[in-house]
């Protein structure tokens, strides 16, 4: 087998119309060009500034197959805001701790995602004395190989501008 036909991890980044359909649409062509689902995050939840919902979808497929399943993607219309091969290889976890609730949460998830080179790849929120007290959330995020460093900067960032507290991880090496 030749480079060009061992298959290979790939992310693409999608935007949906909230229709009947519409995901189901989105990943025929991916099958029908010889992409293999791996995973497939769905965040009916939230919506990206042009109100649509945003799609993480992880395929497996040979690497000269990869373009033409971006193509067939934007023939059917569906709108692709991100494709590449292992963009994501990293995950990092962090604690956002204060008013998430009154801050907008969500718009603290988009700025993440929007200024960093990261993905949400899961949330856990608690607040155990109500909305209007301190909760915390924690972020697992997927992140481009080698960005680690500058997420961690640009979630500082934004913890401070809405006045909440971060736990980091411990760099690796240290004790």
């Amino acid at each position: 087998m030749s480079d060009g036909e061992t298959p290979q991890p790939h992310t693409v980044r999608l935007e949906l119309v909230d229709e009947p359909g519409q995901l189901l649409a989105a990943l025929r062509p991916i099958a029908d060009n010889g992409g293999n689902l791996l995973s497939i995050y769905h965040e009916r939840g939230n919506l990206t500034p042009r109100g649509h919902i945003p799609v993480e979808v992880d395929l497996e497929c040979p690497p000269d197959r990869f373009d033409t399943i971006v193509d067939a993607l934007r023939e059917n219309g569906v709108n692709v805001i991100q494709a590449g091969a292992e963009r994501y290889g990293e995950q990092l976890t962090v604690l956002l701790i204060g008013h998430l609730v009154d801050t907008d949460l969500s718009d603290t998830l988009r700025s993440i995602e929007e200024c960093a080179n990261a993905a949400l790849a899961d949330l856990s929120v608690s607040a155990p004395e109500g909305r209007n007290e301190e909760s915390s959330a924690r972020l697992r995020l997927a992140t481009q190989a080698g960005k680690r460093t500058d997420v961690l900067a640009v979630v500082r960032e934004i913890a401070d501008r809405k006045n909440l507290r971060v736990v980091e991880p411990l760099a690796e090496g240290s004790a």
